[in-house]
C-alpha cells in the first residue's frame, strides 16, 4: 500500500524509530527527541539447557523497566512538556527499538558469529543475546488495543508488522522475528497503551523448531493438509479469500484462534497488498470477537508464527495465532503441574465447544460494531 508513508529517525540515546503514517495522514517534519538519556544496557547472556535444548536469556536490566504508569505519564504517548515518553511526535503508529529489550542492542554485526539454528548439547553454553526487540504502537491514545482500532489503522499495523519483518530478517544473526501483542494483566502487561512487540531472536525458538520437525515427519503438505481438513469442519470460524481463521482440532487453551493463509507464504514479508488488506479486517473482527465473549475485555497472547530467516521457507505458513487463559467470566486457566513441569496440557474446554462460542461472539461483535472494508475507507490503492 504506497500510500502508508515510512520515515525513521533516531532517539537521544541511539535507538532507532520508524513512523507509519496512514493513508491521508499528510507528510510533515518529525519533531526530534532532546532527552538526556544514559546510555543503553549491556546486550544480555543467554545460557543453553541441555536438557530441553533450549536458550534461556538472563535480561536483568528488565527489571527496571515502567510498570502500569498513569495515562499523564505514559511512556508511549507522544512527548510533552510533562511527559518525557519514548515517542518525540505525534504519530499513527510508530516502531522503536526496546529501551529495556531481551536480545540487543548487540548483534552479529558487532563481534559476534550469528548462531546455528540448531542449539549445541552443551553444558555451561552462554552467549550474548544478540537480535532485536522493537515495541509496536497501534495508537497515540492511551487506552485500547488491537481491536480498537480502525479498519484503515489495523491496515497501517499490518504493514508495519510486514516491514519490520523485512528489516529485522536482514540484521545479521537474527534467525526467527516474531511480532505480538499481549493484552491484558493477567497476561503480565506492564503498560495500557494499545502496543504489541517485535522480537528478532538469534535462534529458531523451540514452537517454531517443532513445527519444522513435524513438517520433515509428514512431509511439505501438512499445513496445505491440515487446512484443508479444517475447513469443511465444525471450528472453520471465518472463511475468508485469503485466509481462513479455526479452533484447532487439538486446542490447548480454552480459547485459541488460528488464522492461516490459503497459499504457502513464509512471512508477512512476503503478503500481497491484497492479503494484507485481507488481514486488517479479518484480524480486527476476531479482535473485536474476542472481547465480545465476556463483559471483560479479554486477555489474550497474539502471535505471527512465521518460517525462520534463510531457512525453512517451504515448511512454515503464515499463521496468526490467539491464546487466551480465561476458561469463563471468573475463572483463568493456569499452567499448574502437568503442563507447567511436563508439558502435558488438559484442556477444560472442547475445541467445538470454544468453536461455537467464538462463532456466536463474532456475530455479536459484527452486528455491534461492523469493521468496515478497506474500499469503504479509501485506504486500497487497487
Amino acid at each position: 500500500m504506497s500510500r502508508i508513508r515510512q520515515t525513521s529517525d533516531l532517539l537521544a540515546d541511539g535507538r532507532e524509530i520508524v513512523y507509519f503514517d496512514d493513508p491521508g495522514t499528510p507528510a510533515r517534519e518529525r519533531r526530534a527527541d532532546s532527552r538526556a538519556l544514559d546510555p543503553r544496557p549491556q546486550t544480555p547472556t543467554m545460557r543453553f539447557d541441555a536438557l530441553s535444548a533450549e536458550w534461556v536469556t538472563v535480561a536483568t536490566a528488565r527489571q527496571g523497566r515502567v510498570h502500569l504508569p498513569p495515562a499523564e505519564f505514559d511512556p508511549l504517548a507522544p512527548q510533552s512538556p510533562t511527559n518525557p515518553s519514548e515517542i518525540p511526535d505525534d504519530y499513527d503508529v510508530a516502531v522503536f527499538e526496546n529501551r529495556s529489550p531481551s536480545f540487543g542492542p548487540g548483534t552479529a554485526a558487532d563481534d559476534q558469529p550469528a548462531l546455528a539454528v540448531e542449539a549445541p548439547i552443551a553444558l555451561g553454553a552462554a552467549r550474548p543475546a544478540i537480535g532485536r526487540c522493537e515495541v509496536v504502537c497501534f495508537s497515540p491514545d492511551h487506552a485500547g488495543s488491537f481491536g480498537t482500532q480502525s479498519t484503515l489503522r489495523a491496515r497501517t499495523v499490518v504493514e508495519a508488522w510486514a516491514e519490520r519483518t523485512r528489516a529485522l530478517s536482514a540484521v545479521p544473526g537474527i534467525a526467527q522475528v516474531f511480532p505480538f501483542e499481549n493484552r491484558g494483566v493477567e497476561i503480565g502487561v506492564t503498560l495500557h497503551h494499545p502496543h504489541g512487540q517485535i522480537y528478532g531472536y538469534p535462534y529458531v525458538p523451540q514452537r517454531i523448531r517443532r513445527i519444522c520437525q513435524s513438517v520433515e515427519a509428514y512431509g511439505q503438505g501438512l499445513f496445505a493438509d491440515l487446512l484443508d481438513s479444517e475447513a469443511t469442519g465444525p471450528r472453520v470460524l471465518i472463511a475468508g479469500e485469503h485466509f481462513t481463521a479455526f479452533v484447532p482440532f487439538a486446542a490447548r487453551w480454552p480459547v485459541e484462534v488460528q488464522l492461516m493463509a490459503h497459499r504457502h507464504v513464509p512471512d508477512l514479508a512476503e503478503t500481497t497488498d491484497a492479503e494484507r488488506d485481507e488481514l486488517a479486517v479479518l484480524t480486527l473482527r476476531i479482535a473485536r470477537a474476542l472481547d465480545a465473549l465476556y463483559d471483560a475485555p479479554l486477555p489474550y497472547i497474539a502471535g505471527w508464527l512465521q518460517a525462520p530467516v534463510g531457512r525453512h521457507r517451504d515448511d512454515v505458513r503464515l499463521t496468526w495465532q490467539v491464546t487466551s487463559p480465561r476458561r469463563a467470566a471468573d475463572k483463568l486457566k493456569f499452567l499448574a503441574g502437568s503442563e507447567a513441569a511436563m508439558g502435558a496440557w488438559v484442556a477444560d474446554i472442547s475445541p467445538e465447544d470454544g468453536a461455537a462460542r467464538l462463532r456466536d461472539a463474532i456475530a455479536k461483535a459484527d452486528e455491534a460494531r461492523p469493521v468496515e472494508p478497506l474500499a469503504t475507507t479509501g485506504a486500497a490503492d487497487a
